[in-house]
């Protein structure tokens, strides 16, 4: 029995909460830790599981029982969090982004290494069954030499930008797709980015440095060319895709529909969609943890790691740093700043 901790019971955290009491057999949420008041109590008595509940972070990283924990907390905190863990002598599951500066990434893998405890990050398109089986056949050669690649996330509604810090859109959403664009390019490496984004949804936020739209192009070190675009707002669904087109063929994946009716009648052609990322990837973050616990349980590597989620935000930098200047960043001059 692997005996977790979760830290932080907000709307992932209460997502991955019910994934630990509930769906993984051999696994057990043993505490639930939340500074804010009566977080941990509620999310505990949604769940029927009892765990212990605190306010103390710091007492359930001391805690000989835990095991392993789950990071689910604002972005800005992740990376004292993997350090702290890490120094606790646990292992570690964090939410992406892992962290936001290069010197907090470089501290957190650094702090995993010495302590050696596992380090797993959470980009839960890895563990999407059309992502994943698209990598594979990219890996062994089933469409020749990646050559154009594009990956996009669309979010279904801007709800209220007030809470929403600046760069949002490169640190915490597209995060994902410049670690899947990695991904579905096995072996390459990111090394020039260009980025433009705008206040597109909401222009009236773009004072407070609140960007909802962007572009990205990316250049891989074997020449491949990609692609990341993102939105918050598409009306029609929350929509999250991706496209390799290789030397001897190409792959698409992902699909903004809830499932695969189609219904067609006097009105025309109509699909449901899906509005929820949770919903979207539902098997993809139980798979994640999964793999987590199994990963804990068995001593093996983590498949996800604190140097793919360092790649994926040398990106996010870049990009940050591309949109300030107006033209491009080479990855490698953002070391040492």
């Amino acid at each position: 029995m692997i005996n977790v901790g979760l830290i932080g019971a907000g709307r992932m955290g209460s997502f991955h909460g019910a994934t630990l009491a509930h769906r993984l057999p051999g696994t057990r949420l043993a505490a639930v830790a939340d500074p804010a008041p009566g977080a941990a109590e509620r999310l505990a008595d949604r769940l029927g599981s009892k765990p212990k509940t605190l306010t103390d972070i710091h007492a359930l990283l001391t805690d000989p029982a835990i095991d392993a924990v789950v990071i689910s907390t604002p972005a800005r905190t992740h990376a004292d969090l993997v350090e702290a863990a890490a120094h606790a002598g646990k292992a570690v599951y964090c939410e992406k982004p892992m962290a936001v500066t290069l010197e907090e990434a470089d501290r957190a893998i650094t702090a995993a290494e010495k302590a050696g405890v596992p380090l797993q990050v959470g980009f839960n398109r890895r563990y999407d069954y059309g992502f994943r089986a698209a990598h594979e056949k990219i890996a062994a050669g089933g469409i020749g030499t990646p050559q154009l690649l594009r990956s996009l996330t669309r979010d279904p509604k801007l709800v209220d930008p007030a809470p929403i810090p600046p760069w949002t859109i490169f640190l915490e959403t597209l995060i994902h797709d410049f670690d899947t664009l990695r991904f579905l390019n096995p072996g390459a490496e990111p090394v020039e980015v260009f980025a433009v984004a705008d206040a597109l949804v909401r222009p009236d936020c773009k004072d407070r440095g609140l960007l909802d739209t962007a572009m990205v192009t990316i250049r891989f070190d074997n020449g491949a060319l990609a692609t990341a675009e993102a939105s918050f707002q598409a009306v029609y669904g929350y929509d999250v895709r991706g496209e390799v087109f290789g030397s001897g063929g190409m792959l698409t994946m992902g699909d903004v529909r809830g499932t695969h009716l189609t219904t067609y009648g006097a009105d025309g052609v109509s699909a449901s969609t899906v509005r929820y990322d949770q919903d979207l990837f539902h098997d993809a973050y139980v798979a994640e943890l999964a793999d987590f616990t199994e990963m804990v349980r068995t001593g093996r590597a983590s498949a996800v790691t604190g140097a793919d989620a360092r790649a994926a935000l040398s990106v996010a930098l870049a990009a940050v740093k591309s949109v300030q200047s107006g033209g491009p960043v080479r990855i490698a001059d953002l070391e040492g700043q």
